[in-house]
């Protein structure tokens, strides 16, 4: 079969369509549950991006298939799973979702609705999983003031999308117009760009009080700002390093306004709490005919190749997804 072979840890630009051997065994994060899904597209986020150099902690070794989320139809189930022949899913792979087939995860695959088309799918589960989890950690109620870092991105619209109409206000932290105009049609209450004073702009609109969670998957020098911008009891989750440096917080701001600093990693809470991944699974298969995810890349497969360059050039907005060719690309729903 093809697929997008990454042959060293080099970087995007060693990426290159060919030859790959079709999966023969279980996924190695499945614990000897084979499950096979038939490509219809693929997506790329961040942390491909830090695999493709080895800077991720879960990523496979060279050579080995780009690509960690997929959406297609399950060839092969594991006996007794809630899977079936033909289910339309989605999830997360990890690595080796950009081939004609994949073997996924149960515990990281959902079933999708007719409505969501296979580009869609493939932008839905990190995304949309990690937004969740998010606001679940924070213990986001209805009403809250939320501000989001990186809004046009994968996570930050996914997290607009679920915050709207919910959170009072939304503010969405941008570093372009162009990604401002993402923000605001993912559902974005207010849209400040990194260029301009957010921080201010940001106590004004909450009336000089601040926020009560601020999401962060960009990390880096803004973070301090992000715990001035928080309300008193206020919740920073920390999502990412998207720009690349890991911050530090000096405990005394914390101490000084009843501040909390979160981590948000689903892998260790899953392994620690078994029974959450059902409950999660419940709750993204509930809300999968209700979103939509924010597509601002699709390729056809003979381009793959420019996917994991997108995103290490910073041009993606929302998603970038690549089409797998013929029957696969269309949706069939």
């Amino acid at each position: 079969m093809r697929g997008l072979l990454l042959p060293s840890k080099d970087g995007p630009a060693a990426a290159r369509l060919a030859e790959v051997p079709e999966p023969s065994e279980a996924h190695p994060w499945a614990e000897g549950e084979r499950l096979v899904v038939e490509v219809h597209a693929a997506a790329v986020s961040f942390p491909d991006l830090l695999q493709s150099r080895g800077l991720y902690q879960h990523g496979a070794e060279a050579p080995y298939v780009v690509g960690g989320e997929y959406a297609g139809v399950v060839l092969e189930a594991p006996s007794g799973s809630r899977f079936r022949e033909g289910d339309r899913v989605a999830g997360l792979s990890v690595w080796g979702a950009m081939a004609e087939r994949v073997v996924g995860i149960p515990r990281h695959t959902v079933r999708i609705p007719d409505s969501m088309d296979w580009a869609q799918g493939a932008a839905f589960y990190l995304n949309y999983v990690t937004a969740w989890f998010t606001l679940h950690r924070a213990g986001f109620e209805d009403g809250e003031s939320v501000l989001v870092h990186g809004a046009a991105g994968g996570v930050g619209t996914a997290t607009l999308d679920l915050l709207a109409g919910r959170g009072k206000p939304v503010v969405a932290v941008v570093s372009s117009e162009q990604k401002a105009e993402v923000a605001r049609a993912c559902g974005a209450d207010e849209v400040v760009l990194t260029s301009d004073d957010w921080l201010a702009r940001t106590r004004e609109v909450t009336h000089g009080r601040g926020v009560s969670i601020v999401v962060d998957p960009v990390g880096g020098r803004r973070f301090t700002d992000s715990l001035r911008a928080l309300d008193v009891g206020g919740r920073l989750m920390v999502v990412g390093f998207a720009d690349g440096e890991i911050p530090e917080v000096k405990v005394n701001r914390l101490l000084l306004r009843d501040l909390s600093v979160v981590g948000v990693a689903l892998e260790p809470w899953q392994q620690r709490f078994p029974g959450f991944a059902e409950e999660l699974t419940t709750e993204l298969e509930a809300i999968a005919g209700r979103v939509t995810p924010h597509i601002g890349h699709r390729l056809p497969f003979a381009r793959a190749h420019e996917a994991l360059e997108i995103l290490d050039g910073r041009e993606a907005l929302g998603k970038v997804v690549v089409e797998m060719p013929g029957p696969a690309a269309r949706h069939d729903g």
